[in-house]
């Protein structure tokens, strides 16, 4: 299937990785070590990655113009040259807006739908 790069609905639905990858560089540049970390933290635990599997995932966003690599690392790291540092692109921000959106009108759905049955019982 061919994605229309400037359409981020043509991403959705994103997998739960790609949309916790999403979320943890919105506002903040990470780098992979750095990001499975903050995933694990947001998710309470419940959500955890191998630096591995991550990477197979940055380089995926990368490529589909959602993350890219930062220019500059922070200074407090300026000795650690390995590590790439990542961050969310305008085009990312797009897309896991549009997927929020969607989320959301799920969620109200599930709602309405269970209040209905609520009533029923």
């Amino acid at each position: 299937m061919t994605r229309a790069r400037h359409d981020p609905h043509s991403y959705l639905p994103l997998k739960a990785v790609d949309f916790h990858v999403l979320l943890v560089l919105t506002g903040h540049e990470l780098h992979g070590y750095g990001i499975v970390k903050e995933i694990e933290s947001r998710s309470g635990g419940r959500l955890r990655l191998e630096p591995g599997n991550l990477y197979r995932y940055i380089r995926r966003l990368v490529q589909e113009g959602m993350i890219e690599a930062a220019a500059r690392r922070p200074a407090a790291d300026a000795l650690q040259e390995r590590r790439r540092y990542y961050r969310v692109t305008s085009f990312g921000r797009q897309v896991l807006a549009a997927e929020a959106s969607r989320m959301r009108s799920l969620a109200a759905a599930a709602e309405a739908d269970l209040a209905v049955a609520g009533d029923d019982g």
